[in-house]
């Protein structure tokens, strides 16, 4: 058990980090919801009940895409766009998906690379890009989530004003969706933005995020 967790320690660690925030996140917005209510003279809901609510779904899963989309795209943008100095970029002349020998892949790959690694048909070419589709395929999931629980949220309080509710493909091009979306994105980008540049002059020691602290700031693509 000891060896389990210690090899498997960041999964594990940021894997409970995320369950205590979620927790935090639904208590604090069933307060939140109950406080919504109690303004419109509504009956307020249990903890369970908000669980299971479309305000809580939306909430989360706004959240989520916006994280699968900077993954995937981080994944694939990193293939070609770099930044000197920046232990988040490859070196300047490793642009692009470099050769079948670099990568180790078919005739190149050895006896202790994956199955799909050594294949020389359409399972490494999948392979080879399964990480940026299985990040794509969350985002496109988690954001088709994100529109089936908003537009549940957004009749909700439309019909608690006494207003018709709407169908999903109107709530697809309306404000509301477009605003939750947007407001996570800009934020995640800026984020990737600022550790790519951040990482050429500043220094964490210790950690693979960041180039040894005495390496020059033109170092790239060196970890700690």
């Amino acid at each position: 058990m000891r060896n389990f967790v210690r090899n498997n320690g960041l999964t594990l660690g940021f894997g409970a980090a995320f369950l205590l925030v979620l927790a935090a996140q639904a208590i604090a917005g069933r307060a939140e919801f109950n406080q919504q209510l109690a303004v419109e003279g509504l009956q307020q809901i249990g903890f369970g009940s908000y669980l299971m609510s479309s305000d809580f779904a939306v909430d989360v899963t706004e959240n989520w895409q916006s994280e699968y989309l900077q993954f995937f795209l981080y994944i694939f943008g990193t293939v070609w766009l770099l930044q000197r100095g920046s232990p988040e970029s490859k070196e300047l002349h490793k642009a692009g998906p470099q050769s079948d020998k670099e990568q180790r892949v078919g005739e190149h790959a050895g006896p202790d690379s994956p199955s799909w690694a050594r294949a020389r048909d359409w399972r490494q070419a999948v392979f080879s890009r399964s990480l940026g589709l299985v990040m794509a395929t969350l985002f496109v999931l988690s954001w088709l989530a994100q529109s089936i629980a908003g537009v549940a949220a957004y009749d909700e309080q439309r019909l608690r004003r006494l207003q018709a509710p709407v169908g999903w493909g109107e709530y697809l091009i309306s404000a509301d969706f477009w605003s939750r979306s947007l407001q996570n994105w800009q934020s995640e980008l800026l984020a990737v933005a600022s550790m790519a540049i951040l990482s050429v002059y500043l220094r964490q020691r210790g950690s693979p995020e960041s180039k040894p602290v005495g390496a020059a700031h033109t170092s790239t693509g060196i970890e700690g």
